[in-house]
């Protein structure tokens, strides 16, 4: 995790006040790769099952338009997977290495010109252990991506949230200030504090001050952390989903395994449908309709286009 970041401090100063400048119109639109993100000839979200992650992928990718309707040819790419906790990939506590191997494979085969992963793991002091037992760190390394710090709070610089009535200033890493796209790969799993952790609960881990969140109001602030900026595209892994006992320290018996992989450019609605699959209402949680108040994205799947696969 010694990899050098892209811009000195200097640099990364001038480039915050001029993203934070900008920051509302951003924030319509996400990360800048998602400008295809709308094309109506692709399904609004495709859902797979029973197969492995990195199979599920290449069918979810193919039905959504492949990566290169996310991804352009030179650009840099934050892969943010769930790396929070310091247990082992059987364990479902964080993404499925195998999946976020492929999802970089898919970028890079895309044009892009970097890959980034990291994660704000909950254990600082742990942080280098971390990345490793979960085996994310030589999927990645392994794939060609480089493998990020994020366990230090030099990496962050303060950011302001449009229209937000709790969380309206929060730290985030220099990396969200750097990259032209973001993906976002939660895994799907019981949360104490919040019902679920998806996608949008996965973006704490590009923050650093998480206890203010929980401070402040942990389910307003996670879905007004999204009026600031959207993934350009969410890869959810709901292969093996903790059920109860989640974040961390669920058994082998608190495990189902759903073998389930969701893709949508819209963070709501790939929330909703996690949250059917984990067998829950999406309006009982209550990030996801505050979210969709908020017009953060569409909860209401009814009302979108979904592919189904079936492996």
């Amino acid at each position: 995790m010694n990899e050098k970041l892209p811009c000195s401090r200097r640099e990364f100063f001038h480039k915050t006040i001029a993203f934070s400048a900008a920051a509302y119109g951003a924030s319509l639109l996400g990360w800048p790769g998602n400008l295809l993100a709308q094309d109506a000839a692709f399904p609004d979200l495709v859902a797979v099952k029973n197969g492995e992650p990195d199979v599920m992928l290449d069918k979810a990718m193919t039905a959504i338009g492949g990566m290169s309707r996310f991804v352009q040819k030179g650009q840099t790419v934050i892969v943010k997977p769930n790396i929070g906790w310091n247990r082992e990939p059987e364990t479902g506590a964080d993404t499925n290495p195998l999946l976020v191997k492929r999802v970089i494979e898919h970028c890079l085969q895309a044009g892009a010109k970097k890959v980034y992963v990291f994660d704000h793991v909950i254990d600082e002091s742990a942080a280098e252990k971390t990345y490793a037992i979960s085996g994310i760190e030589n999927a990645a390394k392994s794939a060609g991506a480089i493998v990020a710090p994020a366990h230090d709070k030099k990496y962050y610089q303060e950011i302001e949230i449009p229209n937000a009535t709790r969380l309206k200033k929060t730290s985030v890493h220099e990396l969200a200030f750097e990259s032209d796209v973001l993906i976002n790969v939660p895994v799907l799993k019981h949360h104490m504090a919040s019902s679920l952790t998806i996608a949008m609960k996965n973006l704490m881990g590009i923050v650093w001050d998480r206890n203010d969140w929980h401070a402040k109001g942990l389910n307003t602030c996670i879905a007004e952390f999204c009026l600031y900026k959207k993934p350009t595209l969410n890869i959810v892994d709901a292969y093996a989903v903790t059920m109860k006992n989640g974040p961390h320290r669920a058994r082998q018996e608190d495990l189902d395994y759903k073998k389930t992989l969701l893709v949508s450019t819209d963070i709501v609605a790939i929330d909703a449908a996690a949250t059917k699959v984990f067998g829950s209402d999406p309006a009982n949680i209550s990030f996801i309709k505050q979210a969709h108040d908020l017009g953060v994205g569409n909860m209401n799947l009814d009302a979108l286009k979904i592919e189904r696969i079936a492996l």
